[in-house]
């Protein structure tokens, strides 16, 4: 079973939002992967409406065969305020009670979100990383950053910069289609990360782990 850390009482205010997030930031670790990943879980937050409510989807997915083998939803809500950078306090909260109930437990958490790809470089990847200490990264849609173009070809790849530091990359999953943002969350590498998103994205733009997750939270009514 999963059990988050208890570092932190989850915050009603912006400033204690962002001061949670400075002091949490140096518990980060970079020192690798598992030496095999096969499982790997993904997680994704659908939101009901403009009230708050959500529903908070893990799947987990045998990476040699992009199977589902384990998954869970939570339905909650959030009064945290929508705040670009703290994201994570409107969905952390949902996002671990659903790890909690699952039966497996995967060796990587792919967030649909940024790792160090953010501000304070403490994105919801590092976040839930940190609180369960399991290895995780970040895939997003849209880049937090400055990025070049990759080339066309399926696993090209171009540094993401924040203020002159590299933070993660735009990858390119499949050719000719828009790249994924691959950032580093917690106990792991750029080039482990993006190796394994490559390897769970073989045939869409978005990896197997967001893909079901995504539409499991949509189809959970």
């Amino acid at each position: 079973m999963i059990r988050a850390r208890e570092l932190h009482p989850w915050p009603s205010t912006e400033a204690e939002a962002v001061a949670i997030q400075e002091r949490l930031r140096p518990l980060v670790r970079f020192d690798g992967e598992p030496a095999e990943v096969r499982t790997a879980a993904g997680l994704d937050v659908a939101y009901r409406d403009d009230s708050g409510r959500l529903v908070a989807a893990v799947t987990v997915v045998d990476v040699a065969t992009l199977s589902v083998v384990d998954s869970a939803i939570v339905r909650g809500e959030t009064d945290f305020p929508y705040v670009p950078g703290l994201f994570a306090f409107r969905e952390a909260p949902s996002l671990l009670r659903a790890l909690a109930e699952l039966s497996v437990v995967p060796d990587v958490l792919v967030c649909d979100g940024q790792g160090l790809a953010h501000p304070r470089r403490f994105g919801l990847a590092c976040h839930l990383g940190v609180l369960t200490d399991l290895p995780s990264i970040g895939v997003g849609k849209t880049a937090m950053g400055r990025y070049e173009p990759p080339g066309e070809a399926r696993g090209a790849w171009s540094p993401l910069r924040m203020d002159d530091e590299v933070v993660g990359r735009a990858l390119r999953t499949q050719r000719g289609v828009k790249p994924v943002f691959v950032s580093v969350g917690h106990r792991f590498t750029l080039d482990g990360a993006c190796d394994l998103v490559l390897r769970l994205a073989p045939k869409y733009r978005l990896p197997e782990t967001t893909r079901t997750a995504d539409h499991l939270g949509r189809t959970a009514g």
